[in-house]
C-alpha cells in the first residue's frame, strides 16, 4: 500500500481538459495560414486575419498550431507580424512553389529565355535592397523602376563582358550553357524596347521582361506600383523584404553584388564597377523568388 501510494504522489497530473486542440482551433489555424497565402490582404483591412495574428502572437499553443499548419502545406512561415500579416514562403517540394522554368514558359513563347526572366528578378532585388542594412531595417522601403533594372542589367553586362576579356574567355559560349555569364551576352544583345509602330515594348524586349517580373512581384505582394515614370515605379513591401532576406545567401545574387555594380534606392542607377571580386559559382535558373529547378 505504501509503494502504491508514493507512485500515485509521484504520478503528473492529467492536463486540463481545456488546453487539448479543438476542431474550432484547428480551424482558425488554418485560417490564418490561408490569409497568409493572400499576398495583397492587409491585416489592417480584415478584422478577422488581424485577430487571428494578436492571437498567434499571445497564445504559444496556438502559434504551434499555425506553425503546424503551414508546414504541412510545404511552407515556411518568415515573419508573422502587423506589418507582414503571416508572411510564408514555399519550400522546394510544396504544391505552392512556383519555379523558374515555369515562369518563364508563361511569359515567353521560347523557354530558353528563362535565364532572362531569372536575372531579371534578380536584379530588382538588388536594386531594391543594395546594402545589408537596407535589408536588415524593417522600416527600410525600397524603390525599383523598369528602365532603371534594365540600365542596372546593362551596366553588369559590361563589367561581366569586361572581366571576360581580362580572364581571356570565350565571348560566345554556348546558347544553352547555364548560368550568368551566358545570361547576360543574350541580355545585352537584345533589344531594350523592340520595334513596335506604336512604340510600345514588345513583350521579349528587356524592358518587357523586367515588366513581366515586376508585374509579377506586384500580383504576388512583393511590390506596390506607384507611378509610370521611367517604365513603371514600384516601392517594396514587407513580405518582399523577408523574400529576399530569406534568399540572400543564394550564389546568384551574391554574384551580381560582387560584381559592385551598386544602384541607389530611388530605381536610378548609379554604375561604379568594383576593383575586384571573387568569383561565385551560379546556380543554374536560380531567380527570386523562385526554386531553381
Amino acid at each position: 500500500m505504501t509503494e502504491y501510494a508514493e507512485w500515485s504522489e509521484a504520478e503528473p497530473a492529467a492536463a486540463p481538459a481545456s488546453s487539448a486542440v479543438t476542431p474550432a482551433d484547428a480551424a482558425d489555424a488554418a485560417r490564418l495560414v490561408a490569409f497568409g497565402l493572400q499576398p495583397k490582404l492587409q491585416p489592417a483591412r480584415d478584422q478577422e486575419y488581424a485577430d487571428l495574428l494578436r492571437r498567434y502572437r499571445e497564445d504559444p499553443p496556438f502559434a504551434r498550431l499555425a506553425d503546424a499548419v503551414a508546414t504541412g502545406l510545404g511552407l515556411i512561415v518568415l515573419e508573422v507580424s502587423p506589418r507582414a500579416g503571416m508572411a510564408v514562403t514555399a519550400a522546394e517540394d510544396s504544391v505552392f512553389a512556383v519555379r523558374m522554368g515555369d515562369y518563364a514558359r508563361r511569359t515567353s513563347a521560347d523557354g530558353g529565355d528563362r535565364f532572362l526572366h531569372g536575372l531579371a528578378h534578380l536584379a530588382v532585388a538588388v536594386m531594391a535592397f543594395p546594402r545589408p542594412e537596407d535589408l536588415a531595417d524593417d522600416g527600410y522601403i525600397g524603390r525599383v523602376t523598369v528602365n532603371g533594372v534594365d540600365a542596372f542589367v546593362r551596366q553588369t553586362c559590361h563589367r561581366l563582358e569586361e572581366r571576360a576579356a581580362e580572364q581571356g574567355e570565350n565571348t560566345d559560349p554556348a546558347s544553352d550553357a547555364p548560368g550568368l555569364e551566358t545570361a547576360w551576352r543574350v541580355w545585352a544583345r537584345r533589344s531594350a524596347t523592340g520595334a513596335t509602330k506604336d512604340a510600345r515594348r514588345l513583350a521579349g524586349s528587356t524592358t518587357g521582361i523586367v515588366a513581366k517580373a515586376v508585374t509579377f512581384l506586384t500580383d504576388s505582394g512583393f511590390l506596390q506600383r506607384t507611378g509610370d515614370d521611367n517604365g513603371g515605379t514600384y516601392r517594396t513591401t514587407a513580405r518582399y523584404q523577408l523574400q529576399v532576406r530569406d534568399l540572400a545567401g543564394s550564389a546568384a545574387l551574391a554574384e551580381l553584388l560582387e560584381l559592385g555594380v551598386v544602384p541607389v534606392t530611388d530605381g536610378t542607377p548609379t554604375l561604379l564597377p568594383a576593383d575586384s571580386g571573387e568569383d561565385l559559382d551560379l546556380v543554374a535558373d536560380a531567380g527570386l523568388p523562385f526554386h531553381s529547378i
